[in-house]
């Protein structure tokens, strides 16, 4: 919602008398000014109230406010003018929320006495705090608005006035063309006005310049956000796309996924993904392609941890799931990433002894889920469906369902070029192919070890990795295909008619179910 949006909402609420507004915000300069322009239009006067300042003009600078010799600092009498005064008014209270704690019953007690009084006059008293804390008592005479971030046109105005103030600047570059600029502005997304603002700034100051290369700096300002909140874990997209080995058909769907989240794409009537489900063997790459598409897309990888959503009080771990899905949809557009969601909801078939807590923790992710419309591309991996509930698998929740199967051997002979090159050595020197002949019913991370394993070996004998080295580690391992051959079968049958095969084309898969119902 946009602020002129936001500012026709409440000069409704305002006009239709509402006695008592919650103003949810970070932003109190923004909001203020949105007030201030309320006034102007209805002819009333905007006051603000804080307790080390008490009541001044709203837009009162700083040192004013400290010479101001103010006696309604307390906010009982700061209450008590508000009745008094006669004129049409807004009265805006910062961060009021302490105040209406259960042992401040005074005060509450005292807008419960306002809100009546306040309908039959012109003033409106509002509420501005980063936080929503509201006594039940106050819930049927208070209006809570959720104030939005900034918009990508209000950024985008920012970013204007930013670049109009530098551009004689003779030290200063401004390198951003169209798509840079809509790269930036999209990385921006989910700040405020004022980090928005340091940000631009920081990276004048660094680099001199402003371009597309600056997403980092934007995305390093977004990790602080997340790591306050401490629900959430910001990770570095250290993985890129093409160190994926296999899986054509998952990378092909992801990357034609990746220009939706640009403002074409919005004109041309495509909503943002919703996410995708990554089921199959341990160690075949689901993890990897979390991190990859992070990278692809480049947008910030989030991590849900479920395990620290769980609190000791009743209702501490419902708030703590929908407090992270504020956090990620305030820096939106992002990538979250909920890694082995079996192991979090997969006892919920069996007796539960935490009185609940489990389900109704999975059923507000599944509502958000359901009707998100922000811009949270979610990627959950499993490795065991059958224990996953039903309602998780069916569609709405993402936009499609994978499963990831052990590589084929043209798959492994991708995999083993990869991890040799990521190791600084020309997979054109080793015979790659033989190697994937030999890795038959290994996973991409088995391959993975086999070649640490080899280069270990070389390493304790003073000289360079040789294929005998990688035959030899590859000997050495027992395959997790062997050692759980059944769930491995068993799952793969499932996967067959319920999910789409990330490797395989449709096609292809139905020829193979077609071929083992032969033989």
């Amino acid at each position: 919602m946009s602020d002129q949006e936001q500012a026709r909402e409440i000069e409704v609420l305002i006009r239709a008398r509402y006695p008592i507004l919650y103003v949810v915000s970070w932003e109190e300069p923004r909001v203020v000014q949105t007030l201030l322009g309320i006034g102007r239009r209805s002819n009333k006067k905007v006051f603000e109230w804080s307790c080390s300042g008490g009541i001044v003009p709203a837009g009162t600078p700083l040192q004013a406010v400290k010479m101001h010799k103010s006696g309604t600092k307390d906010p009982l009498v700061a209450l008590d003018q508000v009745v008094e005064e006669l004129e049409p008014a807004i009265y805006v209270f910062k961060d009021f929320h302490p105040f209406l704690t259960k042992t401040n019953f005074a005060v509450v007690r005292k807008l419960r006495d306002i809100a009546q009084g306040l309908k039959s006059s012109y003033k409106t008293l509002v509420l501005l705090s980063p936080f929503l804390d509201l006594p039940a008592e106050l819930e049927k005479d208070v209006t809570v608005i959720d104030y939005s971030m900034p918009s990508l046109e209000e950024l985008g105005q920012l970013l204007d006035t930013i670049i109009r103030e530098v551009k004689d600047n003779p030290r200063v570059h401004i390198q951003l063309d169209a798509a840079g600029r809509e790269e930036i502005l999209k990385a921006a997304l989910g700040l405020t006005l004022a980090e928005a603002e340091n940000v631009f700034a920081k990276a004048l100051v660094r680099n001199g310049r402003l371009s597309r290369n600056d997403v980092a700096a934007i995305f390093t300002e977004k990790q602080q956000i997340i790591r306050k909140s401490g629900l959430l874990d910001y990770c570095e997209p250290d993985v890129a796309f093409h160190h994926v080995g296999g899986l054509a058909c998952l990378k092909d769907w992801l990357a034609k996924r990746k220009p939706a989240f640009t403002q074409s794409a919005q004109d041309f009537g495509l909503p943002p993904p919703r996410g995708v489900l990554l089921l199959g063997v341990q160690g075949c790459g689901k993890s990897m392609c979390a991190k990859a598409v992070s990278s692809l897309w480049q947008l910030p990888l989030l991590r849900l941890d479920v395990g620290k959503m769980f609190g000791s009080l009743v209702g501490t771990s419902e708030e703590n799931v929908r407090r992270a899905i504020r956090i990620a949809e305030s820096i939106a557009p992002c990538v979250m990433w909920v890694d082995e969601i079996d192991k979090a909801f997969g006892a919920l078939g069996s007796a539960s002894t935490d009185s609940g807590t489990t389900q109704r923790v999975l059923g507000t992710l599944l509502t958000w889920l359901s009707e998100k419309t922000s811009a949270v591309f979610v990627i959950a991996t499993a490795n065991n469906v059958h224990v996953l509930p039903p309602e998780l698998l069916r569609k709405g929740r993402f936009d499609d369902i994978f499963f990831v199967d052990l590589p084929d051997v043209a798959e492994r002979k991708e995999i083993f070029a990869i991890h040799l090159a990521r190791r600084n050595r020309d997979p054109k020197r080793f015979d790659v192919e033989e190697m994937a002949r030999r890795s038959e019913g290994m996973s991409g991370a088995e391959i993975e070890q086999a070649v640490i394993a080899g280069l270990f070996d070389a390493f304790s004998q003073h000289r360079d990795l040789t294929d005998a080295d990688v035959a030899k580690a590859m000997a050495e391992t027992v395959p997790l295909s062997k050692t759980m051959d059944k769930e491995v079968n068993t799952l793969r049958e499932w996967a067959m008619t319920r999910a789409r095969h990330a490797s395989l084309r449709q096609d292809e898969v139905a020829a193979r179910a077609t071929r083992k119902m032969e033989l």
